[in-house]
């Protein structure tokens, strides 16, 4: 982990322990000795993608650097009900002291890496790709966008610095009926050459307008099978084309039918539910 991130990581480990810790545990301060020993297992009770093991370990750790925490299967492994994931050992004070905050972080990017994996393997065999978007939890986008990764899918742009994406309001912003394609030539001729150009259209007219503007990308946004389709034929492989909005398990295997490169899905990280994880304690 570089420098950057992990002082990101300690950052949201130390937000998330103050809002939970408070002044302190009341209850484990008062009801267990401040000398007794104990070993925590994980234990995932439902089957999926793990991943936050680095994050649950860094939280212990975080609380007190003498807990020992083991990992038992790799971060980004299938597994399955029941399985012992990691185990931690040490003072039970402190064990306590972190167990919701990891369990919420790991709970919260198995979850994300679990629904991803789904969407992966609907479209499997296939040349498109999943991407996410940046509908993340706010201060948790490079987490959310590593689950995302475990999960088997690609990330979109992680930030507005990396990549030009020209959507319905920035084409509102520009105005007139060429829009589409004076918007992508002022993002041409203005941003570095090194970022891509990305529209959003709606339209099949849009598509071509966009064509002839030498979008890099064309962002088909809640587009129909038949439009997608036919904006395919359109672009013939001139441009990258993404599928995006609405997009859910029921229909995209018809999505991916349709040729286009890429299926961006925002569900992966704003709609994904928590993977069941729990922390089993045993005193020593």
């Amino acid at each position: 982990m570089n420098d950057a991130r992990s002082y990101a990581l300690t950052a949201i480990i130390d937000l998330a322990l103050s809002e939970d810790i408070g002044s302190g545990d009341v209850t484990s301060n008062s009801t267990i000795s401040p000398s007794r020993e104990a070993t925590a297992t994980m234990l995932v009770k439902a089957d999926g993608v793990v991943f936050g093991l680095d994050v649950a370990r860094a939280v212990f750790e975080r609380v007190d650097s003498s807990l020992e925490f083991v990992a038992l299967v790799e971060d980004g492994s299938r597994v399955s009900f029941r399985t012992d994931i990691a185990r931690v050992r040490g003072n039970a004070r402190s064990i306590l002291l972190g167990e919701r905050v990891a369990l919420n972080f790991i709970q919260r990017l198995s979850g994300v890496a679990t629904v991803t994996a789904v969407y992966v393997a609907a479209v499997e065999g296939t040349n498109a790709q999943i991407v996410d978007t940046r509908k993340t939890t706010p201060g948790m986008r490079t987490l959310e966008k590593a689950a995302v990764r475990a999960g088997g899918a690609r990330n979109h742009r992680f930030g507005l610095s990396d990549g030009v994406l020209i959507k319905d309001n920035h084409l509102a912003g520009v105005g007139g009926p060429d829009r589409v394609s004076r918007a992508v030539r002022l993002a041409r001729s203005a941003a570095p050459h090194t970022l891509a150009i990305e529209v959003e259209v709606t339209t099949l007219d849009e598509v071509a307008e966009a064509l002839a503007a030498e979008a890099d990308i064309i962002m088909l946004d809640n587009m129909s099978i038949e439009d997608m389709s036919q904006a395919v034929a359109l672009v013939a492989g001139r441009a990258l084309l993404e599928a995006s909005g609405g997009i859910t398990l029921s229909n995209v295997s018809d999505v991916v039918r349709t040729g286009v490169d890429l299926i961006s899905i925002g569900a992966l990280t704003h709609s994904a539910p928590s993977l069941d994880i729990s922390l089993d304690f045993e005193l020593v």
